[in-house]
């Protein structure tokens, strides 16, 4: 028989050793059973052990409130201008108000409206029609040029800050200087056009070529800062791939496919997730070079939300509007998200 059976408590000293704490149980605690069997049914019923709740010392009390502080100012503005703006947005969509009068609850009468009403589903195709031509083309413009510039030349900073003028230009500047190349009589690209001996056309009034000259300016506008994305990603990858891919013998091409492209993808989900984004909410250059015409022909999901807030003063159909392109936001924002998901990982 061992000493820990003859003295209880050498034998709460050694289940307090093989407890791992060291300290030996009190007399306030009521275990289910004694000895060894109590250690073993207090590990099967608690699993691992918490460790014990430390209350934080004064000093972590002060960290935490100077903490509070500091983040409190951008808590407030994010409440103040984006959480309550949504919510009220939601909340609007489901009334009839024109700003002068109160709001008048009607339901879901807005979006029914919304659905049956051509010029928004007109509104709509264009929208995911120059969507589905901006974003992937500028895109591929954007890394081929990334990749040219990612490399030593002379003047490269000069060649980057000139690819990137574009995007930090005023939207309504750029558009006036396009509306003035797509002049019919006088514009530039219908001068080059007559050189080389193909008629010139009526970029903005014509309802076949007007979507398609918006196409180009959001095209041309976009490549600067996917560019500029996509340059900052080149610089992280590992010189030594290439080096590698060199001594295979490995071409210029296979060195891009096979090493460039795939480092780019976080990149890549990141530019088109922004590319979508941009591209649904585009107005200033639809409202600049044709007003959404000719005939609704390049009229957008956000010119509509305009058209019904600024000109016909219905602020709930604006909102119903707002929630739905939102809606188309969010779906394609997951969509890509899950598309891109394996890659990641």
């Amino acid at each position: 028989m061992s000493a820990a059976q003859h003295n209880p408590a050498a034998g709460a000293a050694v289940l307090a050793a093989a407890d791992g704490t060291g300290l030996a149980p009190t007399a306030d605690a009521t275990p289910a059973a004694s000895g060894p069997m109590a250690l073993l049914t207090g590990r099967l019923r608690g699993g691992r052990r918490r460790p014990p709740r430390v209350a934080p010392s004064r000093s972590g009390r002060k960290t935490r409130r100077a903490g509070w502080l500091m983040v409190a100012p951008t808590i407030a503005h994010i409440g103040l201008w984006t959480l309550i703006p949504v919510l009220a947005t939601f909340a609007l969509s489901l009334t009839d108000y024109s700003v002068f009068d109160a709001p008048a609850w009607i339901g879901l009468a807005n979006y029914v409206e919304i659905i049956n009403d051509p010029a928004f589903r007109k509104a709509t195709w264009n929208t995911i029609v120059y969507t589905f031509w901006t974003v992937p083309v500028s895109m591929a413009i954007a890394v081929v040029i990334a990749v040219m510039l990612n490399q030593k030349l002379r003047l490269q900073n000069w060649y980057r800050a000139a690819f990137f003028l574009p995007q930090v230009t005023a939207t309504v500047a750029i558009a006036m200087v396009w509306l003035w190349m797509f002049n019919p009589q006088t514009g530039l690209i219908n001068g080059i056009l007559s050189v080389v001996g193909i008629p010139g056309q009526a970029w903005l009034v014509d309802p076949e070529w007007a979507l398609w000259a918006v196409i180009l300016v959001g095209v041309w506008q976009g490549i600067g800062m996917k560019m500029l994305i996509y340059i900052a990603a080149l610089q992280n990858i590992d010189e030594s791939l290439y080096e590698a891919a060199s001594i295979d013998g490995a071409s210029a091409v296979r060195k891009f496919f096979a090493i460039t492209l795939p480092m780019l993808k976080p990149a890549t989900f990141f530019v088109f997730v922004i590319s979508i984004i941009g591209a649904f909410q585009v107005f200033d250059q639809v409202y600049v070079l044709t007003d959404g015409g000719p005939a609704n022909a390049t009229t957008m999901m956000t010119y509509e939300v305009y058209r019904a807030a600024f000109q016909d003063f219905r602020m709930g159909l604006a909102c119903a509007q707002s929630v739905l392109l939102f809606a188309f936001l969010l779906v394609l924002t997951l969509i890509s998200r899950r598309a891109t998901r394996g890659d990641e990982e």
